[in-house]
């Protein structure tokens, strides 16, 4: 298993998928900071929350929490950042014909899969240090910009910094294993992405709008309310629940398809 992991590790050092991935965690990162600053107005009515995003409130702005509040307000965008990279690790095997040379050197294909994921694990948690440490920059001069004063900021810092990069990491962990169940379904980076990126811009929203009672057990909103660390209408300890179920099942049908397929021909 550690030989495997470490093969998956060299592969994915490569420059594409380490300044893509960090480039568009930056980019997203000082996005939502101005944009969530600039929108949301204090002693005004909360700003709507559009595809993917999720605006908080001025008085959490203001709060110890505010200087992270980035982070959850874009926990859909990193995690189809994640869902994207993780199907790209995935389906480039089968596209450049990788597959046939790994399967038949490690004929046991879950060892195959499960050292791909902790590799991915390893490359996530990098990621999110990145969108955190590019957040916690942005946001001071964002703060400043929307003419806040966030008096708060720097109270109980570390458990509030602490707290949002875990809460974002296993959010990102459960797009990216959802994102590496469908390129391993599709053998399709374009596919997974895309179903990936429809889903929650715009199939997940109608079902919300048609099945309300059914909407807090979907998975954009349930690995949403994981990165807020519990929603009013799901506790944090029900979305991490659910997300773990949908970790199993993704990783169910991963092995599953990998390890019944035939790609030795």
């Amino acid at each position: 298993m550690i030989v495997v992991i470490r093969s998956e590790l060299v592969r994915l050092r490569r420059r594409g998928i380490l300044l893509g991935w960090s480039g568009l965690s930056v980019l997203v990162a000082i996005l939502i900071n101005f944009v969530m600053f600039q929108v949301v107005k204090q002693g005004a009515t909360p700003a709507a929350s559009g595809p993917g995003v999720t605006f908080p409130a001025a008085a959490q702005l203001l709060s110890s929490h505010g200087i992270v509040s980035g982070l959850a307000a874009a926990s859909s965008f990193f995690g189809v950042t994640a869902l994207a990279f993780w199907a790209i690790a995935a389906a480039s095997d089968y596209s450049t014909g990788l597959i046939r040379v790994i399967v038949a050197a490690e004929p046991r294909r879950w060892r195959l899969i499960a050292g791909k994921w902790v590799a991915l694990a390893v490359l996530t948690a990098a990621a999110t240090l990145v969108a955190l440490l590019v957040n916690l920059l942005t946001a001071p001069i964002a703060a400043s910009a929307g003419h806040y004063s966030p008096h708060a900021w720097g109270h109980d810092l570390f458990p509030v910094v602490l707290g949002a990069t875990v809460n974002l990491y296993l959010a990102l962990l459960i797009w990216g294993t959802l994102g590496l169940a469908l390129a391993v379904i599709s053998r399709s980076a374009g596919v997974a992405i895309g179903v990936g990126v429809g889903y929650v811009l715009l199939l997940e929203p109608v079902i919300k709008a048609a099945v309300k009672p059914a909407g807090d057990w979907l998975p954009g909103t349930t690995i949403s309310a994981i990165a807020h660390g519990g929603t009013a209408s799901l506790a944090y300890a029900s979305s991490l629940g659910l997300g773990l179920a949908y970790i199993a099942v993704a990783s169910a049908a991963s092995f599953a398809v990998t390890g019944h397929r035939d790609i030795t021909e």
